[in-house]
């Protein structure tokens, strides 16, 4: 005998925040790609490929959140939902890409400093500044969603943090004629992108390794299940995640032989509600399997 739950969580991601971000992001990368050609800016140059990588990025982000809203099929039973998790992981990897060409050429530059136009410098990256600041405003509420939405937020805030680099570098070429700010701030930029990607991409790669959801302690979801009248023993016990918004649980229940089909009706839900509601990750997709202590099953190789 079994049991499981399903739920329809409504809209996975808000789609109109992303598209709100995405237009921003694709103006502003236009306009810092102009000036990364008028002012020779190292600083403003990455903080344009950053911004690339944001729209793309973003544009996997939509493309993401609509996937993960349409309903679940016969061929895909959880929906699209793991969508979420691989457009994160693309954007990313594009961050970390980023990332490094920023560091090198930072370096470089370090010693070959080119002569910049300050004042367009600034000019430009004010203009980031205040788009970024509009695209987190637009994001801030929904960042903690899922990965998908967290992702989006993460590369926007980077490119935020990249236009205070800009700026600050644009007025310490014009007070004090120190090109080198230029390369230290395409290089503070990049040691800002380098980590966080990494954060992101293990978060990315536990999904889809289907690790134990953060928070959930199996060890403590087995001593729970065995508390439970006339239940003998547990095995198979898994947990997963099909997204970050989504996670799932198995397990084979091993009862004692005198257990009627009432009881069994009733232990179903009482394993249903403990998952659900006694600890800190709520799991109401869970499945059981209650198996008979004589049964001839697993459970008498399995732990």
């Amino acid at each position: 005998m079994g049991a499981g739950h399903s739920h329809d969580t409504g809209e996975a991601t808000p789609r109109n925040r992303l598209l709100i971000a995405f237009s921003i992001t694709a103006s502003v990368f236009v306009i810092e790609v102009i000036g990364a050609v008028i002012t020779g800016s190292l600083a403003l140059l990455v903080d344009a490929a950053h911004m690339l990588t944001d729209v793309i990025g973003l544009a996997m982000a939509v493309t993401a959140a609509h996937l993960m809203n349409r309903p679940p099929s016969d061929r895909y039973t959880f929906g699209l939902r793991r969508a979420e998790v691989l457009a994160a992981l693309a954007q990313a990897a594009l961050l970390l890409g980023v990332g490094i060409f920023a560091l090198v050429e930072g370096i470089r530059r370090l010693f070959e400093p080119p002569e910049i136009a300050s004042g367009s410098l600034l000019f430009f990256g004010i203009v980031g500044l205040v788009a970024n600041i509009a695209s987190l405003l637009v994001l801030m509420s929904g960042r903690t969603r899922n990965l998908n939405m967290r992702a989006a937020f993460l590369e926007v805030f980077n490119d935020a943090l990249g236009s205070v680099g800009v700026i600050v570098s644009a007025i310490l070429i014009a007070t004090l004629g120190w090109y080198q700010a230029d390369a230290v701030a395409g290089i503070l930029i990049a040691l800002l992108i380098i980590p966080r990607t990494f954060i992101l991409l293990r978060a990315s790669g536990s999904v889809l390794l289907e690790s134990t959801p953060p928070g959930l302690d199996l060890a403590e979801v087995r001593r729970h299940i065995l508390e439970l009248p006339q239940v003998v023993a547990v095995h198979d016990l898994h947990a997963s995640q099909v997204s970050t918004d989504l996670p799932t649980l198995t397990a084979h229940v091993v009862v004692d032989d005198t257990l009627t089909p009432e009881q069994s009706a009733r232990l179903l839900q009482e394993l249903q509600e403990c998952v659900a509601d006694h600890f800190p990750v709520s799991i109401e997709h869970a499945t059981f399997q209650i198996e008979p202590q004589s049964h001839p099953g697993e459970h008498t190789t399995h732990a």
